[in-house]
C-alpha cells in the first residue's frame, strides 16, 4: 500500500524523438485520418508542422527504463487498475522535436471501495520539455489499488 511519504518522489529524466514514422503508424493505431500526420506540406501550411496526436506521449513508454519511473508507490502491480489519464499541452509538439521528460508521483489519497475494499489512488505527473527547454506538456496518470481482489 502506497503512502503520502511517495509524493514528490522523482524518477530520471529520459529522452524521446519524435519520429514521423512512428507519428504516422500511431494515427494508423488509432484510427485517426487527419492528413496533418500524413502529408508534411499540408500540415506545414496548416499548422506550422506536423504535429503528435493528442495520445501520442503514451508512446513515451517505449523511451523509459525503471529509473525514469518514480515507481509505484509501494503499490501491488497485480492490484493495480488504470484509473484516469489526461494530458495539458502549453506549446505544439511537432516531429523533429526531442523531448525531455521527469516524471514524479504528485498525489496519493485514499477512498472508500465497495467490492474490492479501501483503494489507495496514485497520481503520477509527467512534465515535458522541447529541444529549446520550453514546457510543452504535463501528462497525469492516476493508478488505482485495491484494497483487495474484487469480489464477484
Amino acid at each position: 500500500m502506497a503512502d503520502k511519504s511517495a509524493i514528490g518522489k522523482t524518477g530520471k529524466p529520459f529522452k524521446m524523438h519524435v519520429d514521423w514514422s512512428k507519428v504516422r503508424e500511431f494515427a494508423r493505431a488509432i484510427k485517426d485520418p487527419n492528413p496533418i500526420y500524413f502529408d508534411a506540406e499540408l500540415a506545414k501550411k496548416e499548422v506550422g508542422g506536423i504535429p503528435v496526436p493528442v495520445t501520442f506521449l503514451q508512446t513515451s513508454a517505449f523511451w523509459t527504463d525503471e529509473t525514469s519511473s518514480p515507481g509505484f508507490g509501494g503499490f501491488d502491480i497485480r492490484r493495480i487498475l488504470h484509473g484516469e489519464q489526461e494530458f495539458e499541452f502549453f506549446k505544439p509538439i511537432y516531429v523533429g522535436d526531442t523531448l525531455t521528460g521527469v516524471s514524479k508521483i504528485a498525489d496519493v489519497f485514499e477512498k472508500e471501495g465497495g467490492r474490492g475494499g479501501k483503494m489507495t489512488f496514485l497520481v503520477s505527473e509527467t512534465e515535458y520539455t522541447n529541444q529549446k527547454g520550453e514546457k510543452v506538456a504535463t501528462a497525469r496518470a492516476t493508478l488505482i489499488e485495491t484494497g483487495q481482489a474484487v469480489k464477484a
